[in-house]
């Protein structure tokens, strides 16, 4: 195993906490350690509670690190988001080189100079993602380094984050034992995944049906056009189960996993279920039916939503259709139901990966993936992100590892390194 091309993805999310640690080289992607953990500090996609997101990701990342018996030093972490905003940028410098040959530092200038445009003073900037350079005229180049050039341009796609959502994010995973290595944005990272390239080429709808929110990205001629967030996810179905049923939401959810059905004509009156009633010790019996009936109405929203911010883009069509993804496509009728309401082709993307064949896993994949492949362009040169545990000294548990960061608060240190959150935040917030 090459350490150099082994990356670390962290997923926060809403319900889960995914980390997945790949091999990535030109030819694909090798999955060696997953890590899976609850997710309780986060609310419809933001984190509402630091310490118990930290704790969940400590979960997540000690379970991977018991995988490869290997510790995880470093991350790439995918944001999503209604904070997250996206627009079009452009870059030209003039090529340095005195033999006019495009090499890194020219790259890196273009992608600079793209960035220096007027932002709102609560929002930051997080990346750019170029589309395609221009040399001297000639358009639609992927890679112009060796190329001969006087003029070099890029246009991409230039990603801001609210303030306080990324420091948010940062201090959770510098609390949690771990540095970032780049930030990505969740949507392409999906895409680079769920997605073809004829379907982005064609014109295609993502649809990542997550547990706080849902996400929707349109692809139009290879690139990602436009993304959004509609505030429903499968927490709704759960809560809207918990009042039908008049039972716990914990018990609602049980319910979701073990007999929902998204699409009426094809749920079935002999499946019944009992669970308790709130409030007494009472049980009662339940069929497919009526739960289909409620899951149905909230995923019928969610679609309608769907659908009425893509004409808003000013898409009638999509020749591509409508690719699902996201933990909620688990569900028996999901596509059935999409294909009843967008009226045109549906299908669902699963993984083909051995340990992470499930839609909740789209992201992190994809984040490794497309995290890579931007890296390649932009001339970034990624950290290992495992490192040799000492034998000596075993990965220290949960409660261990925060402690001494607690401790050294009240310690003077005569040579103290500048911390990792500083340093991002030097990076992020000047």
């Amino acid at each position: 195993m090459n350490r150099s091309n082994v990356l670390v993805s962290l997923d926060i999310g809403t319900s889960k906490v995914k980390v997945i640690i790949g091999e990535v080289t030109n030819d694909g992607l090798n999955v060696i350690g997953v890590g899976t953990a609850e997710s309780n500090g986060m609310k419809k996609g933001a984190i509402v509670d630091i310490d118990q997101t930290v704790h969940s990701i400590q979960n997540a990342v000690e379970q991977a690190e018991r995988m490869i018996d290997m510790e995880i030093k470093n991350v790439i972490v995918s944001i999503n988001g209604s904070h997250v905003q996206l627009q079009n940028c452009h870059g030209v410098v003039a090529v340095s080189s005195e033999t006019r040959e495009i090499g890194d530092e020219d790259i890196r200038r273009v992608i600079d100079a793209s960035q220096v445009i007027s932002i709102p003073p609560e929002r930051e900037i997080v990346d750019v993602y170029p589309q395609q350079f221009v040399v001297d005229g000639q358009d639609e180049i992927k890679d112009p380094r060796g190329m001969i050039g006087v003029r070099l341009e890029m246009h991409g796609l230039l990603v801001t984050c609210g303030k306080t959502n990324l420091h948010n994010i940062l201090k959770c995973v510098e609390r949690a034992g771990l540095e970032v290595e780049d930030i990505c944005l969740q949507p392409l990272a999906a895409g680079e995944v769920a997605l073809s390239k004829d379907e982005k080429n064609l014109g295609v709808a993502l649809v990542n049906i997550g547990a706080g929110s849902t996400t929707v990205s349109v692809f139009l001629e290879g690139q990602m056009i436009d993304t959004l967030v509609v505030p429903l996810g499968g927490d709704n179905i759960t809560k809207d189960l918990s009042i039908g049923l008049k039972t716990t939401t914990e018990e609602a959810e049980n319910v979701k996993k073990d007999y929902g059905h998204a699409y009426v004509p094809e749920a079935q009156k002999d499946v019944t279920f009992s669970v308790t009633t709130i409030g007494s010790n009472e049980k009662k019996e339940f069929d497919q039916v009526l739960i289909t009936e409620i899951i149905e109405a909230r995923l019928a929203e969610i679609f309608d939503f769907v659908r009425k911010e893509i004409r808003r883009m000013g898409l009638l069509e999509l020749p591509g259709g409508y690719v699902m993804t996201g933990g909620v496509v688990n569900m028996p009728g999901v596509t059935d139901l999409a294909r009843d309401i967008f009226r045109t082709n549906v299908r669902t993307s699963i993984p083909t990966y051995i340990g992470v064949r499930e839609p909740q896993f789209t992201v992190g994949l994809g984040t490794l993936q497309f995290a890579h492949r931007n890296a390649k362009i932009q001339g970034k040169v990624f950290q290992e992100g495992i490192g040799n545990l000492n034998q000596a000294e075993p990965v220290p548990s949960i409660e261990k590892r925060e402690k001494p960061r607690r401790e050294q608060k009240n310690k003077p240190k005569k040579e103290e390194k500048e911390p990792i959150l500083k340093k991002l935040q030097n990076y992020f917030f000047d």
